[in-house]
């Protein structure tokens, strides 16, 4: 009788799941590359390595129907942490609501450059938060979402300390340390317009939090934005896109940058002042299908910030062109060559990174 009960209350638990319409998919990706780095400073050499190894966003997910309204999917990466895990309903007016982790409404894919696990520009002239949890609305083309906000820690040292005195740190004082204070969620909106021949893009976004000092010292607001825009064209076989993005405070706000531009992409505190930090980012790439087996792409990006009154733009610059090929449904390689360049106002130095190699990818 026992055992009859187990096995009566397995199939209740199992039956929704079930009726689910469950749609499974996963996606292996590899990265063969040869990678030449040049620091550009006098006395070393330049460096070269090779990449073979497995992407990290190699991936397996699902999508998940439960009945007309209600709905979600998850995505694990290859190491299974999780990508995306959310739920969704459907309104009868079409209008959906989504609760649960996955790409936010300022999320755009306008490149196809490979290299650098997917890189797609990201960083490098393309807007990119990744995926964030959130509650977000949609309806046609329209998006809005309250997104968990992207926050910094802030610890004052005796160098840029509010106690600095003429420019001299007095002994005795301490460094300022702050609490994050977050009010209220990340806002983000974005309405994308799609025809045959063309499409266009909105997005932006805003977020605010306070540095609360613990002991002696200056409470600060740290506000960041982005706003940006893109737009695409295709002709027969040949396709263009372009795209920009201006902001304040990108760093704070969340935006995926590379190494270099990391260094000057948030606010900053020096002797006691708050100085915020201009972000600017643009690309543009152009393809031609020119079959269906081979599709040929080119494509540049560039990232640039400045903190205010420091005078020196920090930029990062990258170019590519790849070839997709397409060996059998589900199966293609991608070659391609590419240098991302980087560069300062106060530096005479400009470190390169040349690349050429492949990725290999099987969607299954």
């Amino acid at each position: 009788m026992k055992k009859l009960f187990i096995i009566f209350a397995i199939l209740c638990l199992a039956a929704p799941a079930m009726a689910a319409d469950w749609n499974f998919y996963g996606s292996a990706r590899f990265a063969t590359f040869s990678v030449d780095v040049d620091d550009d400073v006098a006395g070393t050499d330049s460096d070269t390595d090779t990449q073979w190894a497995q992407q990290g966003n190699s991936r397996i997910g699902a999508t998940v129907k439960f009945n007309d309204q209600i709905g979600g999917g998850f995505e694990m990466s290859d190491s299974f942490g999780k990508r995306k895990l959310y739920g969704t309903y459907t309104f009868g007016n079409g209008g959906e609501l989504l609760i649960g982790q996955t790409y936010t409404p300022s999320t755009y894919f306008y490149s196809n450059s490979v290299f650098d696990g997917d890189g797609d520009l990201l960083g490098l002239g393309q807007f990119y938060i990744g995926r964030q949890p959130m509650i977000q609305f949609k309806t046609g083309g329209f998006k809005v979402a309250l997104v968990s906000p992207s926050t910094v820690d802030y610890e004052l040292t005796a160098a840029t300390d509010p106690d600095v005195v003429g420019g001299v740190y007095v002994p005795g004082t301490d460094a300022v340390n702050y609490d994050v204070d977050v009010t209220i969620p990340k806002i983000e909106a974005s309405y994308g317009f799609k025809a045959d021949a063309f499409f266009v893009d909105v997005f932006g976004g805003y977020q605010t939090y306070e540095l609360d000092a613990n002991n002696a010292g200056t409470d600060y607001d740290v506000d960041a934005y982005v706003l940006g825009v893109g737009a695409g064209v295709n002709f027969g076989a040949f396709y263009a896109t372009i795209g920009a993005h201006m902001g304040q405070n990108l760093g704070n706000y969340g935006q995926y940058m590379n190494d270099y531009i990391e260094l000057n992409d948030e606010m900053v505190i020096v002797a006691g002042e708050e100085k915020d930090s201009d972000g600017l980012g643009y690309l543009a790439v152009v393809g031609f299908n020119a079959s269906e087996m081979l599709t040929i792409e080119a494509g540049y990006g560039h990232e640039e910030a400045e903190v205010d009154n420091t005078n020196n733009t920090m930029e990062s610059d990258q170019w590519y062109v790849n070839a997709t090929v397409n060996i059998a449904p589900g199966f293609f390689i991608v070659p391609e060559v590419g240098m991302i360049t980087d560069s300062q106002d106060a530096a005479d130095a400009e470190p390169e990174t040349f690349y050429a190699g492949a990725k290999w990818q099987i969607n299954f």
